[in-house]
């Protein structure tokens, strides 16, 4: 039997530093609690666990002397805006590029744009990002853009870990239905090199593995272009 490992197989780096944050702040405050899971792989929540990482689902459950980690897939401002209100010790651990997203989605909005972003409905990433700017909009598939009214000016951005084929069969029907529409990609190159190369070796293998997570929108995704 013949085995691939894709080139890139692994965390992306924003994952990697995310996870290697907490794992030092454990190290050095002893306990961190940390609001949400850090990442969608249970195995890594597990393994933060035993390492001192606590997992709250508010703020209130915090121990004062305890500093609060927010995740990967970036925070809400409500939530920041109270951790600080609250003095408390922030380790901000979001990834650079979901960053990147929240600042392409309020520089559009600033041009007076509806904000469109396709990604999938209740993901930590896109609930981030869809509070950095008033009255966005989140579609997640094509029959989403189909059923929405026509819009004279918007911007679309990405999820960072959609596909290319559901994002362009999306824009394909917003171009339809916003005669102004200021499109850009912000699907992050990890996503796009994984992708590339999982399809590159389904022309040539009879099954693809992939090791990761049931709640992982990556993990999913990666499955979905094997099949």
């Amino acid at each position: 039997m013949k085995i691939t490992i894709t080139k890139d197989a692994g965390y992306c780096f924003g994952v990697r530093d995310a996870v290697n944050i907490a794992y030092d702040a454990a190290k050095k405050y002893g306990k961190v609690s940390m609001l949400g899971s850090i990442v969608h792989n249970e195995q890594v929540v597990a393994d933060l666990d035993n390492a001192g990482v606590d997992i709250v689902s508010n703020l209130d459950e915090i121990n004062e002397n305890s500093p609060i980690l927010f995740r990967a897939h970036g925070t809400v401002n409500k939530l920041w805006d109270e951790a600080k209100k609250r003095g408390l010790n922030i380790i901000d651990a979001t990834c650079p590029l979901v960053y990147e997203i929240h600042h392409e989605v309020k520089k559009i909005a600033k041009d007076g744009r509806q904000i469109i972003i396709i990604g999938d409905h209740g993901h930590d990433e896109v609930v981030a990002i869809s509070d950095q700017v008033e009255k966005s909009k989140v579609i997640a598939s094509p029959e989403e853009a189909i059923a929405i009214r026509k819009i004279k000016r918007a911007g679309v951005v990405t999820q960072s870990t959609q596909a290319i084929e559901n994002v362009t069969e999306i824009l394909n029907i917003l171009m339809t239905k916003i005669f102004d529409l200021h499109f850009i990609n912000t699907i992050c190159y990890p996503t796009k090199r994984n992708h590339d190369q999982v399809k590159e070796i389904a022309d040539t293998h009879d099954i693809i593995i992939i090791i990761g997570s049931f709640t992982s929108a990556n993990s999913k995704r990666l499955t979905q272009l094997a099949k």
